[in-house]
């Protein structure tokens, strides 16, 4: 005897080929995760074999295979027909009798315990979906605030027509699925009240890098499809797995979307789907829809569904407005990063041209060819193979289209919508939440489409040039030196983290300033005074910092944030953070840093590093920096961080910032915390025992190192071509800095571009007995394999 209705507590992944991959994993997280914390809202499932008996019963499911019968789903136009005469008789036709009143009976129960304003979303759930290797991430229709029992009828039948939308027959043709083979499932589930809340979609994995140390959390305001569809663009969060699992502070991002819209209920009940997209109060839209308190708790409860599956997932939650607590509301497997294998690819452009759009970059690639602007489904017929697709967003029904696309470009979304996952599952590069670029491009304007440079994805006029490399990383030769990396921008640590590495070698704070502050910091710390003087200027900061509590916090919780991503993603090997070196012409084009900065005849040898630091004007900024790295360290847990201080020019200069950083709880020593110092001025290599006795070593800065032992000007055309870091005299100072360091036990590096750029100079390097070598990522594997030749395969730096 067939079952044609069971409830989630009764169902789990073995009944899979029963309820689908949505409704068991449903089953699966009441049934085992509830006692964990996770919370999953109440419902019932119909079976495949009701929705074969559905078919069966009438004559439908014969009907529907000789329809499908030599289609041809590259034919967009007889593909939608034959979608649409199918969708119809199925809509169309009664349930028999007994199937129906199994359904009335379920509701009956589920409505009682619910409440008299509940409602209810009916979701579809194909017994061939949301399996570890296929994704079918939209393919099939949700109906979100269903009420009463005649529109749940209603929509389990438009459930079950949605097996047989355009997008679905041509994904299951192009995937090799047999039509016949696939059933479908209806979840009837009470509704979470996240119109009045907020909701979004996680993953347990980084969408772009892989980098499976972080939570990824996706957040609006309103119902959760509005992110899935694309329509909204919103805040972003990464949370650190090692700090959540000991309780520590764990937020390493906190991006504001705009959020410009949400979608929530509407009062019009005459038809089964009841939601509508309103504006967001501009108010609104510059806070953050989670607290930090949720973020964790939403965390939480991802790490708890991994560990249960075994395996990278992708889930939607909601938060409730009405009783303010978390639901998960779905839970599948991964299926793009979980199927990556060890060969790092890497995109590089040749050139760049004007940008003629921006947005949140998808993929990681490089595509380039011809727009064509689509503002509608009627015109995927105008569509060749290699073209940019462009539009407002991409809604499910264009996938038929989409595996021909080079790239695309929507205007809204974020890093987790439906265009996003079908763009990484087809290996198309994406920049999606672009606002203007189905207004700013045009049919035929020929463009290239990067999204490998980092977070943000640029559509550059023009097809431009570009390389592809991979590198199987699994295992590489050992070294007697340690190869790290200069990363700047905390976007692409996760990716970079990929490449083999011993850490990072630099790590400056000055680009995570320029990147994520981008106002000068004396300007946050006499925002007051400026709202008096400079009025207009004020208000652009106050813009900027809307999002946080105050100025100070804004700055510290920022430049945290970049450290700590950093750190995190090459967590546990050591991460060295030079602290600011901003020269005063540099600060000066921070906002308001005008305001603040002398005017130097040479910035370069001036008003910067460790004689800014301690000078009463700079005093309450490096406070700040101080503050920030010390939450890193001390609350965040991420001791890997080690702290460099650049431009130091005698010994006492050295030690003084020693005892400036310990008076702000940064002491030397103290819970692993070391300070390295670099060494780029020529009086650090004359008198180097005299400056190792404040730090724990060296790192070779040799770009400033060269310019002032030869007396040039790197930037001046006059002199340039003098500048090279093999000089004999620089290679007598880098000489006598690393044997200092070997004499005294310390640690010694170079961090500098020589080695990155001049192969021979890395080799010298490594005869020297350098500990380490700090190279810009795309040279890092390059050098290594040369060094290793060089060495034999000699020492302990293998990594694999």
């Amino acid at each position: 005897m067939t079952q044609s209705i069971r409830w989630f507590s009764e169902i789990g992944m073995a009944d899979l080929e029963q309820v689908g991959g949505k409704n068991a994993s449903l089953g699966e997280m009441v049934s085992n995760l509830s006692a964990l914390g996770v919370a999953v809202p109440d419902g019932f499932a119909t079976t495949a074999d009701a929705y074969r008996e559905f078919l069966g019963a009438t004559g439908l499911a014969e009907r529907i295979d000789q329809r499908l019968q030599g289609l041809d789903t590259d034919d967009t136009i007889a593909l939608a027909e034959a979608g649409r005469e199918i969708r119809a008789l199925v809509i169309e036709q009664p349930f028999p009798s007994a199937l129906e009143e199994e359904i009335r009976e379920a509701y009956s129960t589920l409505a009682a315990g619910s409440g008299e304003e509940a409602s209810f979303a009916v979701r579809s759930s194909a017994t061939a979906e949301d399996l570890p290797d296929a994704s079918f991430a939209g393919q099939q229709e949700t109906f979100l605030n269903v009420r009463g029992i005649d529109d749940v009828l209603l929509a389990i039948r438009e459930v079950f027509a949605s097996l047989y939308n355009d997008r679905a027959i041509a994904y299951r043709v192009h995937h090799d699925f047999e039509h016949a083979a696939v059933a479908l499932s209806a979840g009837v589930q009470k509704m979470v009240r996240s119109d009045i809340g907020s909701s979004g979609v996680m993953f347990t994995v980084d969408t772009e890098s892989g980098f499976d140390q972080a939570v990824f959390i996706t957040s609006a305001f309103g119902l959760g499809e509005g992110v899935v569809q694309g329509a909204v663009n919103p805040d972003e969060f990464y949370v650190h797995k090692p700090g959540l699992r000991e309780g520590r502070p764990a937020i390493l991002k906190r991006q504001v979307g705009e959020k410009a819209t949400k979608m929530i209920y509407t009062t019009d009940t005459a038809v089964g789907r009841t939601t509508a997209f309103v504006e967001v109060d501009p108010a609104e839209r510059i806070r953050l829809s989670l607290t930090d308190e949720q973020v964790t708790e939403l965390a939480t409860q991802a790490l708890v569904i991994e560990e249960h599956y075994g395996r990278a997932m992708d889930i939607e939650w909601g938060l409730d407005g009405a009783d303010g607590k978390l639901y998960i509301l779905q839970a599948r497997p991964e299926t793009v990063q979980s199927r990556a294998g060890n060969t790092v690819e890497k995109y590089l452009l040749a050139s760049r041209g004007p940008v003629r759009v921006e947005g949140r970059a998808i993929g990681a690639r490089i595509g380039a060819g011809p727009v064509r602007v689509l503002d509608t489904i009627d015109r995927m017929h105008e569509f060749q193979p290699g073209e940019v697709l462009v539009a407002d967003m991409t809604d499910p029904d264009w996938e038929p289209i989409m595996k021909r696309a080079s790239a695309i470009v929507t205007d809204r979304g974020g890093r987790t919508c439906h265009a996003a996952i079908i763009a990484r599952e087809l290996g198309i590069p994406a920049v999606v939440g672009t606002g203007t670029a189905s207004r700013d491009l045009a049919d035929g304007d020929e463009v290239t489409v990067s999204a490998a440079e980092g977070d943000t994805g640029y559509v550059y006029e023009g097809i431009l040039d570009y390389s592809v490399s991979s590198s199987e990383v699994d295992s590489m030769p050992a070294l007697p030196t340690k190869i790290m990396m200069n990363v700047g921008n905390p976007e692409q640590a996760f990716s970079f983290s990929r490449l083999p590495n011993s850490g990072v070698g630099l790590a400056r704070l000055e680009f995570i300033v320029n990147r994520q502050i981008g106002i000068h910091p004396r300007a946050l710390l006499e925002l007051e005074r400026l709202e008096k003087d400079e009025p207009e200027i004020a208000a652009q900061v106050a813009e900027r910092i809307s999002a946080y509590e105050g100025p100070r916090e804004f700055f510290v919780q920022r430049v945290a944030e970049g450290v700590a991503t950093i750190a995190a993603a090459f967590h546990p090997e050591p991460v060295i953070v030079r602290m600011s070196d901003f020269k005063s012409n540099e600060y000066a084009n921070l906002l308001a840093g005008t305001l603040f900065e002398p005017e130097e005849e040479n910035p370069m040898i001036g008003y910067r590093g460790a004689s800014r630091y301690l000078s009463e004007d700079f005093a309450d900024c490096f406070a700040m920096e101080c503050e920030a790295l010390r939450y890193v360290r001390e609350d965040m847990g991420l001791t890997n961080v080690k702290l460099m201080i650049p431009f130091v020019r005698t010994p006492a200069e050295g030690k003084g910032v020693i005892d400036l950083l310990a008076s702000h709880g940064l002491v030397r020593g103290e819970n692993g915390l070391e300070v390295i110092m670099m060494c780029e001025i020529p009086s650090n290599a004359a008198v180097p025992e005299l400056f190792l006795e404040h730090f724990d070593g060296f790192s070779i800065g040799s770009n400033d190192m060269t310019q002032l032992t030869l007396g040039l000007d790197r930037d001046s055309a006059l002199v340039a071509d003098a500048f090279d870091e093999r000089d004999p005299a620089v290679k007598f100072m880098l000489g006598r800095a690393i044997e200092a360091c070997r004499a005294a036990g310390k640690y010694v590096g170079i961090c500098g571009q020589g080695p990155s750029d001049h192969p021979d100079l890395a080799e010298w390097l490594l005869e020297q007995g350098i500990a380490s070598m700090s190279l810009n990522p795309d040279t890092v594997v390059d050098t290594w394999l040369r060094l290793a030749k060089l060495s034999g395969g000699q020492g302990g730096g293998e990594v694999g």
